[in-house]
């Protein structure tokens, strides 16, 4: 590998060897000798090991480095604390140490222990493996410089001091991943619930767009017809009729390249929608909790303090995921909005036979007892933003026709002392259901 190929390497994994060379020296001093007065046992190796496990490919040049800066930590504490200071005789007791350091980083690079995050014991075993033969490499320095003995007895007390750092590093190790984990978990929930939600409003905008074909169609059939009737029943020299004929055909014409082109848009966002990673189906409780989530957040942004209760009664199989969000999140969100600054909503599901009913109430200031009969009406609507501009007045409109083309019903009534509102679905749960395919 060139220095080239290094260096970027080394600037993405700046921090860790930072932290590494800095705080391997202090662990190391945290020690005690259970051999003699010259073979140390301390927290350095396993937090050089723990390092290691965050390095990926620069193991051996960071590992040298931090090896020669635990040498010079030790003989500067000498030089701080001794009063006949010698430093020949400071650096023999403690350049061996370097050996272990080096040794270490080298036999953890050539064995690969990085690929082995999701296997713990593995690691763990090439952990102890690589510390007795680093604990060598520094006793046999030992034995050259020192005449250290290296007998069965001292190579037990390496054996049982590498499984403890070994296992002692895993406990650590493990415990960050699993916190790397389940942070990990939490932001791919939030990053599928943003999706999901997204794709419910898609869903929404292709039933809209349905019918709007539908609408298209029907215009396109009678203008032709009527075409058809002036150009049978009246004469051909009539200069008005035949402009209203032409005309016709053309409108005919216009129509039918407008449904053609909802057609390729309707494909596209149904193409969409099946093609998503999600499933179709799921949970009652996934349901409502994203529902809240998702308005909670809405709520925030809307600058009001709002509190989310739901209830969940009865036995529930999986839901068609884009067919509740859509329906019941257009309530929710309509309560969030009639909401003033502060107040509560609750959501409730229950089963009931083959029904499933769901209710969302709230404590806003409800709805006039003049606009009741208007509420479902194509473009109604009693609430306006800051500038006075009008909502588009179609969510509950949408929320009607779903739950009709679904054969269910939706009702609304005042909530408790006449405060609030309290919308009531109640749908056929083998239209919500995946249909068994024989």
């Amino acid at each position: 590998m060139t220095l080239l190929n290094i260096n970027p390497l080394l600037r993405k994994e700046r921090t860790i060897i930072l932290f590494m060379i800095f705080f391997v020296p202090l662990a190391g001093e945290i020690n005690f000798y259970p051999i003699n007065e010259t073979f140390r046992v301390s927290l350095g190796p396993p937090t050089f090991f723990l390092f290691l496990l965050f390095l990926r490919k620069t193991a051996i040049i960071p590992g040298g480095l931090t090896a020669v800066l635990v040498v010079f930590f030790r003989i500067l504490l000498d030089f701080m604390m001794q009063a006949n200071f010698n430093w020949l005789s400071s650096f023999e007791t403690h350049y061996p140490t370097f050996f272990f350091y080096f040794t270490y980083a080298c036999l953890f690079y050539l064995a690969k222990v990085n690929r082995y995050h999701q296997r713990p014991w593995i690691i763990g075993l090439l952990g102890i493996i690589i510390e007795i033969v680093s604990d060598f490499a520094e006793l046999l320095m030992q034995y050259f410089v020192f005449g250290v003995t290296i007998t069965s007895d001292l190579m037990s007390e390496i054996v049982l001091i590498a499984l403890f750092h070994s296992f002692m590093v895993l406990g650590v190790f493990s415990m960050m991943k699993l916190y790397e984990a389940q942070s990990r978990e939490i932001e791919v929930r939030k990053r599928n619930e943003h999706m999901l939600l997204h794709i419910s409003n898609l869903y929404e905008e292709t039933i809209h767009l349905k019918k709007t074909l539908q609408n298209s169609e029907t215009i396109t059939r009678k203008a032709y017809e009527l075409y058809r009737g002036l150009n049978q029943n009246h004469p051909v020299d009539s200069k008005l009729l035949k402009k209203s004929r032409q005309q016709l055909l053309e409108i005919a014409g216009e129509v039918h390249d407008i449904k053609k082109d909802s057609q390729r848009i309707f494909a596209g966002l149904s193409k969409l929608i099946s093609n998503e990673s999600f499933t179709d189906y799921v949970t009652i409780t996934e349901l409502i909790q994203t529902i809240v989530r998702a308005n909670e957040k809405y709520a925030s942004l809307l600058e009001k303090d709002i509190h989310f209760t739901y209830m969940i009664k009865g036995l529930h199989p999986h839901y068609h995921i884009y067919t509740i969000l859509s329906i019941v999140n257009n309530l929710v969100s309509n309560a969030v909005e009639a909401i003033q600054d502060k107040g509560t909503i609750k959501i409730g599901v229950s089963s009931k036979e083959n029904l499933v009913e769901f209710r969302v109430e709230d404590n806003g200031p409800g709805i006039s007892e003049k606009y009741r009969e208007l509420i479902f009406k194509p473009g109604f609507t009693s609430k306006y933003d800051g500038m006075g501009n009008p909502s588009t007045g179609i969510g509950l409109t949408f929320v009607k026709d779903m739950v009709t083309k679904l054969n269910g019903n939706v009702t609304f009534e005042s909530g408790a002392r006449e405060k609030g509102t309290v919308f009531t679905i109640c749908l056929p749960i083998e239209n919500l259901i995946e249909k068994e395919h024989s």
